[in-house]
């Protein structure tokens, strides 16, 4: 056994096949024994096992006796996972572990990024991440920077990423209040004009209904979206108040046209305690069903200004009515810390006195929430797409044609904004339980794969919608987002990285970008992550190194969808750089 360990580890120093892993990736550490490569152990990173000297009866200690289940598991090369399916075996063979504790490794799979210092690694190393990527993938990091696209590319971030600001700045903490103000002005039309039976503009998007075990799609309007009014507990709503939110809209769409500038004088605008008085008389009418009238003229008037407005404002279809937004750390993941609220003291409440003791003041951002959401079975879910970078110059995206849902344990309803039924996180849904009377269409493990989805959609009249609307829109938005952070993510030859990027979608199938994350998670939850996850980390491995080898080897599911012509950088270190000249005189 050692004799051929030796020959082993000899043949793969001599082809630099040494690799390290840290964390639990048994696939990774599977597939790349499979090509021949011998692992060496990062310190503190191993199993209990990894850590022994080596002897017969240690590892049969570990695995156990023969006979006993975890022996024939591990004679198979399998053990057990979290989730308490089987998994190739985490344990590289000892021998081979101890005669490579000294050499390079030349493949570094990590599952944090920092665990390496880039610097430090030889040009002949690959390692899975990146410098500097928290440009986007932080929530912070994606606010900031997705409004610097249009200098990079003709896109508008406003087309697939909910807007969104940074609580700490003050500057942008002014601007969320206005834009909540000036969205609390739509939504009162919107309101306004349904109860006097219109669609308003921009909102006419067929929805699943969400009732019933046949799926429709012919129903408009979700029961869940529809203001139902309290008139004895709310009352009448003033009756100067349309006018109020026509005269705010009006406004706006004259700023939006520069109309404000080049034109007559604009009329007196709304003052802070104008606008207290407008927000709470807002929330009675659209929180708590106060009665609104509305003449005939009004009507007219709020049909085409709301037309106009949707041709100036690409997210007025997906807010809806109800002036939701939600409030994260911005740089958490999981779910943690994430609040949804319709009220702005209590969005600046939450901010300035920290909701989370982890998170520091001025480190929240808050975003638009999607209201018009594409659901199924009157449920939420959200897609999990994984994408892979191996280059940032020139830049080269991988697309992965498999992704996956996860639903929400609870019916969405903007009524009740509990976790339970507007974050789909794993961690969060975990620990939510199942709703009474669930439809039993949707999976009890809250996961679909893309093609589960492909299905649904063709059974509801949307066959064409995954590959004409969804994914295109899903890689316009990738390609744009990294586009916009190009130059700001310490690029390094030789590296790649695996992202996931979180999507919604509205009624009309638009994906709406939420997050990117670096080291999306691989520990299997469901029998459909853990086939897809597999099946990632294989096909990462054929592009960033079997590809390297033979340029016409097989990807998988990867589809190379970008790669930009190379751009020279200059040679500035060393140069002299110095500016000459001399002082004006009166």
């Amino acid at each position: 056994r050692l004799k051929r360990a030796r020959l082993r580890v000899e043949r793969a120093i001599k082809e630099k096949k040494i690799f390290a892993v840290q964390g639990p990736y048994p696939v990774i550490r599977s597939l790349l024994r499979a090509r021949g490569w011998v692992e060496r152990k990062l310190p503190g990173a191993g199993s209990r096992l990894e850590r022994h000297c080596g002897s017969q009866k240690q590892l049969q200690e570990e695995e156990g006796a023969p006979g006993d289940p975890r022996a024939q598991d591990a004679a198979r090369g399998r053990g057990r996972g979290r989730d308490g399916g089987c998994v190739p075996h985490p344990g590289p063979p000892l021998p081979q572990s101890r005669l490579v504790r000294d050499q390079v490794p030349y493949f570094i799979w990590t599952n944090r990024c920092g665990a390496v210092d880039g610097r430090l690694l030889r040009q002949d190393q690959v390692v899975n991440h990146y410098a500097r990527v928290g440009a986007f993938t932080t929530k912070e990091g994606l606010c900031l920077n997705l409004r610097n696209l249009p200098w990079f590319d003709q896109a508008d971030p406003d087309t697939f990423f909910p807007r969104c600001y940074r609580l700490g700045a003050v500057d942008e903490q002014q601007a969320f209040i206005e834009d909540f103000r000036l969205t609390a002005a739509r939504s009162l039309l919107k309101v306004a004009l349904e109860r006097a039976g219109d669609v308003p503009a921009g909102t006419d998007q067929p929805l699943e209904s969400g009732e019933g075990p046949a799926p429709r799609v012919a129903q408009r309007v979700h029961k869940s979206r529809v203001p139902h009014p309290i008139p004895s507990a709310a009352g009448p709503g003033p009756p100067q108040l349309v006018e109020e939110a026509l005269q705010v809209c009006e406004q706006h769409l004259g700023s939006l046209g520069h109309q404000d500038i080049d034109g007559d004088p604009p009329s007196p605008r709304m003052t802070g305690s104008a606008w207290d008085r407008f927000l709470r008389d807002y929330y009675r009418v659209a929180h708590e069903g106060a009665r609104l009238a509305l003449s005939g003229a009004q009507r007219e008037r709020c049909r085409a200004l709301l037309r106009r407005l949707a041709g100036r404002l690409p997210q007025l279809g997906m807010e809806g009515d109800r002036n939701v937004w939600i409030l994260k750390p911005g740089a958490k993941s999981r779910g943690r810390g994430i609040v949804c609220t319709a009220r702005l003291e209590e969005v600046l409440r939450l901010a300035g006195g920290c909701a989370a003791p982890s998170v520091r003041v001025g480190e929240w951002v808050v975003q638009k929430y999607v209201e018009r959401l594409l659901l199924i079975f009157g449920t939420k879910f959200d897609v999990r797409q994984w994408f892979l970078v191996t280059d940032w110059n020139p830049l080269t995206v991988w697309f992965y044609r498999e992704s996956y849902l996860r639903f929400c344990s609870r019916p969405f309803s903007l009524r009740c904004l509990e976790p339970a039924r507007h974050l789909c996180n794993v961690s969060i849904q975990q620990q939510c339980r199942p709703a009474r009377g669930r439809h039993p269409g949707l999976p009890p493990d809250q996961t679909w794969s893309c093609r589960q989805l492909q299905a649904y959609l063709a059974q509801v009249g949307r066959a064409g919608a995954w590959h004409q609307v969804m994914v295109p829109g899903m890689k316009a938005a990738v390609l744009g987002t990294l586009r916009s952070t190009q130059d700001l993510v310490g690029s390094r030859k030789g590296s790649f990285e695996l992202y996931g990027a979180d999507f919604v979608f509205g009624e009309d199938c638009q994906p709406w970008l939420l997050e990117i994350n670096a080291s999306p998670t691989m520990a299997p939850s469901s029998a459909v992550t853990s086939r897809l996850c597999a099946s990632v980390q294989r096909d990462t491995l054929r592009v960033v190194i079997d590809r390297r080898n033979d340029p016409a080897c097989p990807t998988g599911a990867f589809e190379l969808i970008y790669k930009e012509a190379a751009v020279p950088v200059p040679l500035y270190v060393g140069l002299k750089l110095m500016v000459e000249g001399c002082s004006l005189r009166k």
